[in-house]
């Protein structure tokens, strides 16, 4: 289970409690299950470090894209690029949440759009990198970001259901480059940044189709940072672990549970499968490292996947 955001699968039916329990303790969740009538108190030690401000300002004056944006990393992001100056315009499928993100980040001061659009959906993704610099002037920043996931065993995906993950996956990233990248080259340079996954180096069992798709990605940005750096163009690839986001919780099988229950159990899942800190990445703690990549700060930076996983992959 890892990180991307914009799903466009349903959450799966909402299975009964010995379906639920059955489906913890296969995923040494057990401990998570005899915990639930203690409340969220177990495994508070796993907390996060909290969010604050950076106070900078690498992104005044930049109008950066982000697809993906209507939860989880996507919408942190937007967030993030807003509080540091960007005029932000992102996309994502769903209206309601897209618009809740647009209010909140001028609520805050900052600048943003949302523009509904489909990344499997040539039309949709060439609408919204053009309307985007239209309205703000250019484009100078990327993070595509949008992905979906279905987990089952290889020969029991449709060819629809294989296709949708990798042509959402792989083929919306590479529509939302073939646009931006012109507006790119015409402002004098730029920096994408492509969200990958852990599933990318390490994977398991039932992910062919989005595994395959994350592996991809990391040879896209390669290529895509060779044919670019001439320009000055510079493109890299975020490697995110399991992340608290919508995508993580709809893959589960332990999704369907009420808030306060899932949290326990997820912390107990971490606690067993995340090697290293134990414990989720929150969405703005990889949107954060997207922003680094994105910056202006590290010029020689270009063609890389970057890591970030609390220490998973590092166990063999």
């Amino acid at each position: 289970m890892t990180e991307t955001d914009d799903p466009t699968t349903p959450r799966p039916p909402q299975p009964g409690r010995r379906k639920l329990l059955s489906a913890m303790a296969a995923s040494g969740l057990a401990a998570g299950a005899a915990g639930l009538a203690g409340g969220v108190a177990l495994g508070r030690d796993a907390d996060p470090p909290p969010e604050r401000p950076s106070g900078l300002r690498r992104f005044a004056d930049k109008t950066v894209l982000v697809t993906g944006a209507t939860s989880g990393i996507g919408a942190a992001a937007a967030r993030l690029f807003a509080a540091e100056g960007a005029r932000v315009a992102f996309c994502g499928r769903r209206v309601e949440r897209g618009t809740a993100v647009e209010r909140e980040i001028r609520a805050a001061g900052g600048e943003a759009t949302y523009l509904r659009a489909d990344v499997l959906i040539e039309d949709d993704v060439r609408r919204f990198v053009d309307a985007a610099a239209e309205r703000y002037g250019g484009v100078h920043v990327a993070f595509n970001n949008a992905g979906i996931t279905i987990q089952k065993k290889l020969h029991e995906y449709s060819a629809d259901e294989f296709d949708r993950v990798v042509h959402t996956n792989l083929r919306g990233v590479f529509l939302a480059m073939k646009y931006q990248l012109p507006h790119m080259i015409r402002a004098g340079g730029g920096t994408i940044v492509v969200t990958s996954s852990s599933n990318a180096l390490a994977t398991d069992a039932g992910r062919a189709a989005y595994t395959a798709s994350k592996r991809a990605l990391v040879g896209l940005v390669q290529s895509a940072a060779l044919d670019y750096a001439g320009d000055g163009i510079r493109v890299n690839a975020l490697v995110p672990g399991t992340t608290d986001t919508d995508l993580v919780r709809r893959a589960s099988p332990i999704g369907g549970l009420p808030d306060d229950a899932y949290e326990v159990a997820m912390r107990q899942w971490a606690r067993t499968n995340v090697p290293g800190l134990g414990r989720l990445a929150t969405p703005e703690e990889i949107a954060s490292f997207a922003l680094t990549l994105a910056a202006a700060d590290h010029p020689y930076l270009t063609g890389a996947q970057l890591v970030i996983d609390g220490g998973k992959t590092a166990h063999a």
